[in-house]
């Protein structure tokens, strides 16, 4: 049995074991993927659940050390442009588009749906649920991964140093590697704070029971990780967060400027 819940009763194998004791890794060892590796983790995102089977989301990786050395940029990382093997994943309807012209179908015509807000949702849910069992396999081969969303601090810079073409867009990106260090697993909200009935709960307050008791593991685990740099509690950092300036990373003009139609 597992002791990382407040479930003392759960259940557990191989897999589950993998799930609970993932964490984020930003420190590898200088040592390679071999290519049977890769391979794997590649064809097991490949085999990730997707919407109506439209296959929309694609994965570049990123072998340049140029090109990651501006991915360490555009996240303000630099342990990036290390990582053994980089992957940015991208909602892609550029490949069905060509698909769609090659049965005659006019693609910039006001019928042309898949650059619509459902279906970039649609995408975009599609190229993480890939990105997450990548990450999935890669912790239950040993490996280690972060997943990058700091890469999204310049959209335009992805689109430039990848070249996405028109019907495409950067969801995330992930960094994969043999672990050269192990921080200590992150401890999570109780699960009556986040798995609810039917329904949302309609009292508010009640639904925060046992927040104190989450706030201050979350402090004593930063206080533990980071003993140089005290960090807040978690109400302290979402309230610190909420109100953090967002300018210069809206969505729909660099998605507009990419032919998806999100007001649609």
């Amino acid at each position: 049995m597992v002791s990382r819940c407040d479930n003392d009763r759960m259940v557990t194998n191989s897999t589950i074991e993998t799930l609970l004791n993932r964490r984020s890794i930003r420190a590898f060892k200088d040592e390679a993927i071999d290519d049977d590796t890769r391979a794997t983790l590649e064809t097991v995102a490949q085999h990730a659940a997707s919407s109506q089977y439209l296959n929309d989301w694609s994965a570049i990786r990123i072998s340049d050390p140029a090109i990651k050395a501006k991915f360490a940029e555009f996240g303000h990382q630099p342990y990036i442009a290390q990582a053994p093997l980089l992957y940015l994943f991208i909602i892609d309807e550029q490949r069905n588009a060509r698909i769609a012209e090659r049965r005659g179908v006019d693609t910039h015509a006001d019928s042309w749906n898949l650059t619509s807000s459902y279906r970039f949702t649609q995408a975009q849910n599609d190229a993480v649920l890939a990105l997450h069992a990548m990450e999935t396999a890669a912790y239950s081969l040993g490996l280690g991964c972060v997943i990058l969303g700091s890469v999204l601090n310049d959209i335009p810079g992805l689109i430039e140093v990848c070249h996405l073409p028109e019907y495409t867009y950067p969801v995330l990106a992930i960094a994969i590697g043999k672990p050269d260090q192990e921080p200590a697993l992150k401890p999570r909200m109780p699960r009556a704070m986040q798995f609810f009935e039917n329904t949302y709960p309609s009292d508010a307050d009640a639904a925060l029971e046992g927040l104190e008791a989450f706030d201050a593991t979350v402090h004593e685990y930063y206080d533990l990780r980071n003993t140089d740099r005290p960090v807040d509690a978690f109400s302290d950092q979402i309230a610190k967060v909420g109100v953090q300036s967002v300018a210069g990373k809206e969505l729909l003009p660099k998605a507009a400027a990419q032919g998806f139609r999100l007001e649609r």
